[in-house]
């Protein structure tokens, strides 16, 4: 073989060696890249009890898993008629633990505390307003994110009380309530209403946590530590409470006891057969799902009357953001810096005031976006300082569905008031013991 032949096979043969081995690295970088990819990859399911913003919470979990395409949003809300805590304790239970859930305040931190995360290294933890990291902190750390603060009282359709004559601004005390109640119920046919009222009496939470609230914050400042810390409870204002459970119950679509959260928001009051609820502003997707125009120029809150406190709203911090310590670092480290974005991000403040309607509990949001008319007026009543605490967080847990389910047999006639009273007396003082 001539000299010339030789270097050409030599040089061949090199050349193909090394791109037998520039295949062979590519390869080994591609499956390289495809294993960090797939190590990266995190998974976030999240857990709550607010139904009222699953469609719009879940639109903005894809807007942040398109800033992080690592991380995988899979979001769950149980509630409306199904009780969330016990969907949570079976999750638990089952091994099935969420990377976030949430929690309610101190007698469900004390529950859940083994399993959760410090969160006071969060941006969002750095900017909540004062007060609101009261119910979910303790001495060695912070270990939730507020929601957003609620505020809850009688929401009513302005068109029935224009017609029926009735002035909102007007009714401050428990007889001016009674009195616009009848007026608007001796109209209820002109008007074009069932009743005046749709009772959710099939709900627990609806009267023995919300209503019996107006009536017990009082008797601890309006603090839920100390209500939280209180080994008994006077129930002085127990006759206040009654008279409103009277109230809308006698003058309610019936029977009440039938009566759950979807169908008093969605088949009473958002098709105008009822003139007023007791519910919070939570409800205004709903309403708005169901008719755009009445949910933003048809209803308004009034505070439920209470003597000494007239013209008080509840307000409070709902539910807290929580993490789970026991999941890897990297993932309760992703979990922290989404609820970061969520309350830090442009994008998330803008969905939390516009899309979630959400009354911001941060610094740094612009409240004169708040979008919809109830949570205006509470953050108006807030402002003003017109508000009352939201003690029942503090409530031995589960007190509140105890005191609910006795309501619920005085309003069957299955016990007296004072049955009522005495019952959930000792129930709450053998529960602190």
């Amino acid at each position: 073989m001539s000299k010339q032949k030789l270097l050409f096979w030599f040089s061949a043969l090199i050349l193909s060696v090394l791109l037998v081995g520039c295949g062979n690295n590519s390869g080994n970088e591609n499956t390289e890249n495809a294993n960090v990819d797939a190590r990266e990859q995190i998974t976030i399911n999240i857990f709550q009890g607010k139904v009222e913003f699953r469609d719009q919470f879940i639109e903005l979990a894809k807007q942040y898993e398109e800033e992080n395409p690592n991380v995988k949003i899979n979001f769950a809300a149980v509630g409306g008629g199904t009780d969330y805590f016990t969907s949570l304790r079976s999750k638990f239970s089952s091994g099935d633990e969420p990377e976030i859930f949430s929690l309610g305040g101190p007698s469900e931190l004390v529950d859940y505390k083994q399993y959760l995360a410090d969160v006071s290294d969060t941006q969002a933890a750095s900017l909540a307003l004062e007060g609101t990291l009261e119910g979910i902190s303790d001495e060695n750390g912070v270990y939730g994110l507020p929601f957003n603060l609620e505020g809850y009282g009688l929401i009513y359709n302005k068109r029935v009380f224009e017609e029926a004559g009735v002035k909102p601004d007007e009714i401050l005390t428990y007889e001016d309530l009674k009195t616009a109640v009848q007026t608007v119920d001796e109209q209820k046919e002109e008007l074009g209403i069932d009743a005046v009222f749709a009772l959710a009496g099939s709900e627990l939470w609806v009267t023995g946590n919300h209503l019996s609230n107006v009536f017990i914050a009082p008797e601890f400042d309006h603090d839920v530590t100390k209500a939280f810390e209180s080994n008994t409870l006077t129930f002085e204002k127990s006759e206040e409470l009654q008279k409103m459970v009277d109230l809308q119950n006698d003058y309610a679509v019936q029977p009440s006891l039938s009566v759950d959260y979807s169908q008093q928001v969605e088949r009473y009051f958002s098709l105008e057969r009822v003139a007023m609820i007791q519910q919070g502003n939570w409800i205004f997707p709903s309403v708005y799902q169901m008719d755009p125009e009445f949910a933003e120029n048809g209803i308004g809150i009034l505070p439920i009357p209470m003597e000494g406190y007239e013209g008080h709203l509840p307000v409070g911090v709902p539910n807290y953001w929580v993490v789970n310590k026991n999941k890897d670092d990297e993932v309760v480290q992703a979990s922290k810096d989404f609820l970061d974005w969520l309350y830090t991000s442009e994008v998330g403040k803008e969905t939390v005031l516009t899309e979630l309607n959400f009354i911001p509990a941060y610094e740094g949001f612009d409240e004169s976006k708040i979008a919809d008319p109830l949570s205006r007026e509470i953050y108006e009543y807030s402002t003003k300082g017109n508000t009352v605490g939201w003690v029942f967080m503090g409530y031995p847990n589960p007190w509140g569905d105890i005191l609910g389910a006795n309501i619920q047999k005085y309003i069957d006639g299955q016990s007296s008031w004072e049955e009522v009273v005495e019952n959930s007396v000792n129930e709450w003082e053998n529960m602190r013991r």
